[in-house]
């Protein structure tokens, strides 16, 4: 299937690429030139960015200051293959990989705190970003686990100059954003600060809903960095970060028939400080040792209409120190080899044993070398080990290359090994829903001890065949193929990607056994062998000094392999319109629930002296939400979610003495689905104010 799939859209590819181009061309030739893009994620070390061997894309601030985008899930909802998921948050799926597989770092560190495997990206503000860096396809040879799909890397601004500026912005919703960042150089010393105030009152689309969709917020951020120098081969810096939000909630469940209203609220905590070390021992040899902790802590706090009391807490650290040595032995050739050490520790009230504290210990090391073997090629080669107290040791290779066959058409191909761990919650989750059919979810290590001792008492009713698969969680792998193509000149740019995900021993819950009075119980097994693969493609076009063009595509298809197969032998059977059970074709299987088979973008860009205009347009084809015919896979014969367009506009304008204003309006088209965009409102309007006093280099 893969070579059915491939080998025509290479070719279609490459034919379509031979007639594009790229904006870089202007660029000098150089590893990291003055004015040249420059991106670390990639290799962990900063390089040009069309001398990066891997598919890697850049948002710069000006981007997302056009955009009118207060969060990192507002700018990233626009970008090509990336799309936002509802559950526990909005996560960001990447390479149809779920939220859980894509790496969130800041300025290089990961955060944590996720719920179900979704990283909230809403309690990440945007006002003090400098550029987001995207790597797709599987980073794990750098960054350990949860790196399968990519790594968002957000770097903030540490501009290098004395400035002051103020920026306020107000909403539908009565949605008010205010931000204040500053910075402060002298000949050793460089500050950067940054504060932001967020408060929403919510949205609904549900009409006479109590229950809010987006319900009312409250988030505080602020963020500073201090760096000083030593000495001209020796710089010091540290950086500080807390994110506090309050989150009023106002749910209704259903229990035993009646509607049970909870009021309460959710508290969320995010610190993150970190201190880095960097000594240049020489021009080819380069030092750097890190130390990073951060801690988040989460309680929900709810009452009842009668009375009872739900307290729901969660509580994780990381914490890591790292060291990482840069060697150039010659022009052509160059390595990385780091190592470090993490504690991680977690602890709710939904795990087993929730008074104790979990934990878990990772000692790593990785090595990366770059050779460039010809003017026109570049190699990167790269490993990572990692030695896990949880479960077996993961070793993840990385290849990649870049050949530029001219100064405007280069090729890039890379193959990688990812993984991610059995996080907490599938190693000690002990959680039993009351309020929807009391079923219980029990995480793999505590599951066959618990169900055993049920069993005993005698309120087990029968255990189902994946029972006796209950075993000890391995991580899981992924192997990832991208090719990627690029050619350039000064109008046209426009790049190609096409990839392939295997994904081995992927974690799902299954149902491992009934109480006696009908509840299941699910638990957690390495179950599934999937795939994902497609193409992603983006043009940008500047039809003269001030108007551009800007296009994004992705064609994806997923599916597990084992459902394949049983489709092909004829075990797999649906209903036809009159409610009759047939064997299901091939052609209905649909693959991998909650994704798309096409997503597009498209924008229009105007900007002239002082003044700027965007229309960015972002469309989703439908995707699979419900297994209706019930055969425990989802085909066309299942409930879908529709299509649909979003426009998005903003225009703005910069008066003199550092006066600017900014006017915008999202959802133009005023697009709602109440049951599968929860978060996405109707039409929505704003207005920002900002005030530079102060922006100059310092004497």
């Amino acid at each position: 299937m893969m070579k059915r799939f491939m080998l025509p859209l290479c070719a279609g590819f490459l034919s379509q690429t031979l007639i594009a181009q790229n904006k870089a061309a202007q660029q000098k030739d150089t590893l990291v030139g003055e004015n040249a893009i420059t991106v670390f994620t990639a290799t962990k070390t900063e390089r040009k960015l069309t001398n990066v061997a891997v598919p890697v894309q850049i948002i710069s601030q000006k981007t997302i200051q056009q955009a009118g985008s207060l969060r990192l899930s507002d700018i990233l909802s626009e970008q090509t293959g990336l799309f936002m998921t509802n559950g526990f948050g909005t996560g960001v799926s990447m390479q149809g990989l779920n939220p859980d597989y894509t790496l969130i770092l800041i300025d290089g560190e990961p955060l944590i705190g996720r719920t179900s495997g979704v990283l909230d990206l809403r309690r990440i503000a945007v006002g003090n970003i400098k550029q987001i860096e995207i790597v797709r396809g599987p980073s794990s040879s750098l960054y350990g686990s949860e790196a399968m799909a990519g790594v968002i890397n957000i770097i903030t601004d540490k501009s290098k100059i004395n400035s002051l500026g103020l920026t306020a912005r107000y909403g539908t919703y009565n949605t008010a954003d205010i931000g204040l960042k500053a910075g402060i150089r002298s000949s050793r010393i460089n500050y950067q600060g940054f504060g932001n105030f967020y408060r929403t009152d919510g949205f609904s689309i549900r009409p006479n809903s109590r229950e809010r969709s987006i319900a009312p917020i409250e988030r505080i951020t602020q963020q500073h960095q201090l760096g000083f120098r030593i000495s001209d081969r020796t710089q010091v810096s540290v950086s500080f970060r807390l994110n506090n939000e309050t989150i009023q909630n106002n749910i209704t469940v259903t229990n035993n028939g009646n509607a049970i209203n909870s009021v309460g609220y959710e508290k969320n905590n995010d610190l993150n400080t970190s201190l880095q070390l960097a000594h240049k021992f020489n021009e080819k040899v380069k030092n750097t040792t890190r130390l990073y902790g951060t801690f988040f802590k989460s309680i929900q706090d709810l009452i009842t209409d009668n009375g009872a009391p739900y307290v729901d807490e969660f509580r994780q650290s990381f914490g890591r120190a790292e060291n990482q040595t840069d060697i150039q032995f010659n022009k052509r050739l160059e390595m990385n080899v780091g190592g470090g050490y993490i504690n991680e520790t977690a602890r709710s009230t939904r795990y087993d044993n929730s008074s104790s504290v979990k934990t878990n210990r990772i000692g790593y090391a990785y090595l990366q070398t770059e050779w460039k073997a010809l003017d026109q090629l570049i190699l990167i080669g790269g490993a990572r080990y990692d030695h896990n107290e949880l479960f077996a040791a993961a070793f993840s290779p990385k290849l990649a290359l870049q050949y530029k066959i001219n100064p405007k058409l280069s090729l890039k191909a890379s193959v990688g090994r990812g993984f991610k761990a059995p996080d907490f919650r599938q190693l000690y989750l002990n959680f039993t829903n009351t309020a929807a059919g009391s079923y219980s979810v029990f995480g793999s290590v505590e599951a066959q001890k618990i169900i055993g001792e049920l069993n005993r008492l005698g309120q087990i009713s029968s255990l189902e065949p994946a029972f006796y698969g209950l075993n000890t969680l391995k991580p899981e792998f992924s192997t990832g193929f991208n090719i990627g193509i690029h050619f350039q000149d000064s109008k046209w740019l426009v790049s190609a990607n096409i990839f392939r995900n295997n994904i081995e021993n992927l974690i799902d819950s299954r149902l491992v056994a009934y109480r006696t009075g009908g509840a299941q119980i699910f638990s957690y097994l390495n179950v599934k062998n999937a795939f994902t693969q497609g193409i992603e493609t983006d043009v940008q076009y500047k039809m003269n000094k001030n108007l551009s063009l800007t296009a994004g595509y992705q064609f994806l298809l997923t599916g597990d392999q084992a459902e394949i197969d049983a489709i092909n032998a004829g075990k797999v059977f649906t209903r036809d319109q009159n409610g009759f059970s047939r064997r299901m074709s091939r052609s209905e299987y649909v693959g991998l629930p909650n994704r798309s088979k096409h997503m597009a973008n498209f924008k229009i860009l105007y900007a002239k002296n002082a003044f700027f205009a965007n229309t960015r347009v972002v469309y989703r084809s439908r995707w699979t939400t419900t297994d209706t015919d019930g055969n425990g896979l989802f085909n066309s014969n299942d409930a879908f979610a529709k299509g649909y367009v979003q426009v998005n506009a903003a225009a703005g304008y910069e008066f003199n003495k550092g006066l600017s204003v900014q006017a915008g309006t999202d959802n133009l088209l005023n697009y709602t689905d109440v049951i599968n965009l929860p978060n996405l409102p109707g039409r929505t309007f704003y207005l920002t104010v900002s005030y530079q006093f102060f922006n100059k280099n310092p004497k």
